[in-house]
């Protein structure tokens, strides 16, 4: 990080925007981005995480609610005077001017001198190395070197904090990973903070220090990416981010800091309470286990001593390169799959129809909130 990664923190309080009075797109959010950091807001279409994005920007009002870049409150500021730059998903180049126009844009608005202007943004075109396309228009340009060029031009302005609304979502998937890793790369460069809105879960984790991941206008959970990954908070995090199969029971007993639950399919499951503080015998739950941490045996093999295991017929089989993904027909689970390594998995390879176990150890299974 640079010396100007201190700057750049974003808090929200109880941020809220109602377009008709009634219907909330965003409802009471509350959030901490501190300096030089990468959040990614993540969620469906819908969710609100544009709009808190327009509204920290100071493209719209909120209806309720306090917006603070570095503890200074920006809430009806302009958007010049809050020191935020705004990258859109259609990069909004002006067609008739050249890469070096278009990126010193701004700078003419504030009334810089030619000269000045065009230092800046030689300096600019370098630090995003794009300096070979400054005569250019952007209809010569490839979709990546169109998104170099936006982005070289919100960051010139030097902002506290820059703003990416679904800056990848237009590229195709070999540039998109591409571009995830300048993005990360430009950000740590600048030093500024970077607020990306995505609705990609494997985009949001790859990049975000902190992912925030919405739904309905709310934040379900905010943390750092492998911890939202790895320890959802509820069925709909650890669904809407993939990597968990979600399974539901009946808590049998209370066991200290464990409970014991009945699930169908399964015999009695031993797991911690975690962070979920009120259960109580009869309670139905949510429960969830790593894709990745399912291992799939032939019927006539035993689990490990300490694991679980459900029988089960194989719906699908998708080749995925380094791993294959195996769809189970799971009785009370709508979406089970097993994501076996490669190796493994052709060493004696299974086939659709097949009925097989799907085993897994004790300690990697949670409680869900």
């Amino acid at each position: 990080m640079t010396s100007q990664a201190a700057s750049g923190a974003v808090e929200i309080a109880g941020l809220a925007k109602s377009y008709d009075g009634e219907t909330m797109a965003v409802d009471g959010v509350s959030l901490k981005i501190e300096g030089g950091a990468y959040c990614c807001l993540l969620g469906p279409s819908g969710c609100g995480k544009t709009t808190i994005l327009r509204m920290i920007a100071g493209h719209e009002e909120p209806t309720a609610g306090d917006i603070l870049i570095d503890d200074e409150d920006v809430a009806g500021l302009p958007p010049l005077a809050r020191r935020t730059a705004m990258m859109f998903q259609s990069y909004a180049l002006f067609p008739h001017l050249s890469v070096r126009d278009n990126i010193a844009f701004s700078l003419r608005v504030r009334g810089l001198d030619r000269a000045e202007r065009h230092r800046r943004a030689e300096a600019m075109m370098e630090k995003v190395r794009i300096a070979d396309l400054a005569d250019r228009r952007p209809a010569q340009l490839s979709g990546g070197q169109q998104q170099r060029v936006a982005l070289a031009r919100a960051a010139i302005t030097e902002p506290k904090v820059l703003l990416l609304d679904e800056p990848l979502s237009a590229l195709d998937e070999k540039l998109r990973i591409e571009m995830r890793e300048e993005l990360r790369s430009m950000q740590r460069d600048l030093g500024i903070t970077f607020i990306h809105v995505t609705h990609t879960q494997l985009e949001a984790i790859a990049l975000a220090d902190l992912v925030v991941v919405m739904d309905h206008g709310k934040i379900k959970q905010a943390g750092p990416a492998r911890e939202v990954y790895d320890t959802p908070h509820d069925r709909y995090v650890a669904e809407f981010l993939g990597g968990q199969n979600v399974l539901s029971g009946r808590i049998d007993k209370v066991e200290g800091a464990s409970v014991r639950i009945t699930a169908p399919a399964l015999e009695s499951v031993s797991l911690p309470i975690g962070r979920r503080r009120n259960v109580n015998p009869g309670d139905q739950v949510d429960f969830a286990i790593r894709r990745d941490q399912i291992r799939l045996l032939r019927p006539d093999a035993s689990p490990e001593a300490g694991g679980f295991a459900i029988t089960s017929r194989i719906q699908a089989l998708e080749y995925q390169g380094s791993f294959v993904k195996v769809r189970l027909d799971c009785d009370g689970a709508d979406d089970f799959l097993a994501l076996v390594p490669e190796r493994s998995f052709f060493r004696d390879p299974f086939t659709v129809g097949e009925v097989v176990v799907a085993a897994w150890d004790d300690d990697q299974a949670q409680l869900l909130a």
